[in-house]
């Protein structure tokens, strides 16, 4: 059995998939909490009319796709902020505008054109040279860099746009930057899983994390660890098992994700069934009983002598003592 790290390409590849499993989780989560799962199809649509005009122009077609993403993303957010069409209108012309173009350009080209576009379209990342590398590099350390130090203020963003808006902050700044960065990751990443799957690198590693994290701080960190795990996995089952890899890195990240949404399930009925029942008393807790109210899961426990009360089918249900590090509580 070859060794996998003798090979050049295949240590380029496994670089190039570090970075794109490291860039593409940390711009999905805010994806996810704005209901924008599939903004990444829209942007790597548009990509692919950067990446046709590249190819026919005989120019860099990273760059024109990197272009062509950035100027949709802004366009798509400024519209949005204005008012003048739903940001779903605006994404679908984002997205039919890109396949069109696409189309049209590629339409013009020589004969070999349509074959170099599948490298975009479906990943080709055993082609990656060194100079792919580097500019991946550089982009995925921009995107990782301001996501990282902006991450606070989307997230402030993504639960509450308008209460964000009141306490001062730049609104549409922060969502043209979002989408600037989601625009990136694309780019960065089309060559790894290809334009048409990069959408479920962002989204699936999230969809899992929260699923089994506590917090929104340790959903990100787990959605980083999968997209790394199944990035760099990917692309080694690929190798040795002769399948493609962005096809690869992505069933991987979706078998996770069904092995965290069966855990879950499962959880969630052990725990039904031997849930402890709080000893009874004649008070009844509410938003304004006056005992501190902390959030549970999908409800709400009441902090009452030490213990925690949960409303439950007319009685109210015992839980753990009274956790602080991940639980936010409300008086």
């Amino acid at each position: 059995m070859p060794d996998i790290l003798t090979y050049d390409f295949m240590q380029h590849a496994l670089l190039a998939a570090f970075l794109v499993g490291l860039a593409a989780p940390m711009v999905g989560v805010f994806l996810v909490q704005r209901r924008l799962s599939l903004i990444g199809d829209g942007m790597g649509h548009v990509a692919l009319a950067g990446v046709a005009v590249g190819v026919v122009t005989n120019q860099a077609p990273v760059l024109t796709a990197l272009v062509f993403a950035v100027l949709a993303a802004v366009g798509i957010e400024l519209v949005r902020a204005r008012g003048r069409t739903s940001g779903d209108v605006a994404l679908a012309v984002m997205f039919y505008g890109g396949i069109a173009l696409g189309v049209v350009v590629i339409g013009k080209s020589t004969s070999g054109a349509p074959a170099n576009l599948d490298t975009y379209l479906f990943g080709a990342i055993s082609t990656t040279t060194y100079t792919d590398l580097e500019v991946f590099a550089a982009l995925a350390f921009v995107v990782v860099g301001l996501t990282w130090a902006l991450a606070p203020r989307m997230f402030a963003v993504a639960n509450d746009e308008e209460y964000a808006r009141a306490t001062g902050m730049r609104v549409t700044a922060l969502n043209i930057t979002l989408a600037v960065l989601t625009a990136v990751t694309v780019v960065v990443a089309m060559r790894v899983v290809g334009l048409l799957l990069i959408s479920a690198l962002m989204i699936v590693p999230n969809a899992t994390s929260q699923l089994v994290a506590g917090s929104f701080r340790s959903a990100m960190r787990i959605a980083v660890a999968i997209g790394v795990v199944c990035s760099v996995g990917g692309v080694t089952v690929s190798f040795y098992a002769d399948t493609a890899p962005g096809g690869t890195i992505v069933l991987l990240a979706i078998a996770l994700f069904l092995v965290a949404a069966s855990y879950n399930a499962l959880r969630g009925r052990i725990t039904g069934r031997r849930h402890n029942e709080a000893e009874q008393h004649e008070h009844e807790h509410g938003p304004d009983c006056g005992h501190p109210a902390i959030e549970h899961e999908h409800h709400v426990d009441y902090l009452h002598d030490g213990h925690r009360h949960a409303p439950h089918e007319g009685h109210y249900d015992e839980h753990d003592p009274l956790k602080t590090h991940d639980e936010s509580v409300r008086h």
